[in-house]
């Protein structure tokens, strides 16, 4: 365990206890570039972009449009991922430790921690460890907790980037990157609590010690949130590369059949187990099956309980929770949604309909948003095709009226402006 070490399950750790478990950060500089350029070190947040690239960038762009900020993404907009929020209320210093390094290496003075207003005890524990640091001098960079929207794609760069600036937190189609013109149209190196907190560990470590586990060409751990039918549902560390199921069996394995796992998230894939207990937790295997690490859920189905009845609700929530901006939100996921839902309870036309609007919508949105959700539609249809026949055939769903396997907030209502600020 590398991230987790040492921590608890009731309380922040103290600056005394996680520099009892982790020492002193080094007074590294611009050297650190190279370090997680030599380590590998991928986003742990989505995309898996290398760490190192986007501090170049930053570093480059410096000179053309001012003094850089670090912004560390702890708002999980992903109701069922909660890996980012242990990180954050367990090992805060660990996170602080990574930004304020990174901080250093391209020169910035100010570092931005992002959270969800109301999330899981994140701001308070976060500006505690920061007053803790303050107190006794160790960082030189100013850290500033901001609570955003407790919206879905308020989570995303350019969101993030678009309220920092005095915006609204809704995605913008911009022609530039977050580590070319970010907050304020300054370079902004922008990654994930988790991330960060992997490079406060090569700080300290260096980079062959980081790439002692995990394969050569993915090294590292990496936090993934585990749900649905296994005996421990819960935020486990396992080293990239290992087998799928590895995450399973540190919740205590499964506690019912199971007949696939969704996994990346809400608008990640379903992989049928067949295809899941082949898998590894790396890129290219997920990647060969049609899926993504994504967000790092893994929720495992029980065999019981529909797929159908499942993506009717995600997708009805994702659409819920567009900004509205665009066609494909404004118009494309509530029709995918509506069609969902009359599959669901028996319309078998609704079909072809859902198979044309999903092709119309993917790759066509301002941001990332609807083509999540046609991902997740697009794998439910592929892995569960019979299901989903025999299911119009058969009429109305049974699981309509039991709890759902995948968790949703209660607000469900379209965002109107004022939820953006």
């Amino acid at each position: 365990m590398r991230l987790m070490a040492g921590t608890r399950p009731d309380r922040p750790l103290t600056l005394a206890e996680h520099l009892a478990v982790h020492g002193a950060l080094p007074r590294t500089g611009r050297g650190l570039v190279d370090e997680v350029e030599t380590s590998g070190l991928t986003g742990r947040g989505g995309a898996g972009y290398p760490l190192a690239g986007k501090m170049r960038t930053v570093q480059s762009q410096s000179r053309l449009r001012g003094r850089p900020v670090v912004v560390v993404n702890a708002a999980e907009s992903e109701p069922a991922a909660v890996k980012d929020a242990s990180l954050v209320t367990r090992a805060p210093h660990l996170v602080l430790d990574g930004a304020a390094a990174c901080a250093r290496a391209v020169g910035a003075r100010e570092v931005v921690v992002w959270v969800h207003r109301g999330g899981q005890g994140a701001e308070q524990a976060v500006e505690t460890a920061a007053f803790e640091r303050l107190s006794v001098g160790l960082d030189t960079v100013r850290v500033e907790v901001v609570a955003g929207p407790d919206r879905y794609v308020s989570g995303e760069a350019s969101a993030i980037v678009r309220h920092l600036s005095g915006g609204p937190a809704m995605p913008s189609a911009t022609a530039y990157r977050t580590a070319e013109r970010g907050v304020r149209g300054r370079p902004t190196l922008l990654a994930n609590a988790e991330t960060f907190a992997h490079a406060g560990l090569v700080a300290r470590h260096g980079a062959a010690w980081f790439r002692s586990v995990g394969p050569p060409d993915e090294p590292g751990t990496m936090l993934a949130t585990v749900r649905g039918g296994v005996v421990r549902p819960g935020v486990v560390e396992v080293p990239l590369g290992a087998p799928l199921v590895e995450a399973l069996e540190a919740c205590g394995g499964l506690c019912t059949p199971v007949s696939a796992l969704l996994v990346g998230g809400y608008g990640g894939s379903w992989l049928s187990w067949d295809a899941a207990r082949t898998a590894t937790l790396a890129r290219a295997s997920l990647a060969a099956r049609g899926a993504d690490l994504g967000t790092g859920l893994l929720l495992a189905l029980p065999a019981d309980r529909c797929a159908l009845a499942e993506a009717e609700r995600l997708v009805g929530w994702l659409a819920a929770e567009s900004a509205g901006q665009c066609g494909p939100c404004l118009n494309g996921l509530p029709a995918m949604a509506a069609d969902l839902t009359a599959m669901v309870t028996g319309d078998g036309s609704a079909l072809s309909r859902l198979d044309r609007r999903a092709s119309l919508v993917a790759g066509r949105g301002a941001c990332h948003h609807p083509d999540g959700a046609v991902r997740l539609v697009r794998s439910t249809l592929d892995v569960f095709r019979a299901h989903v026949e025999q299911h119009l055939r058969a009429g109305r769903c049974r699981d309509l009226d039991c709890s759902p396997v995948a968790p949703l907030p209660a607000h469900t209502a379209v965002a109107g402006a004022e939820s953006w600020r």
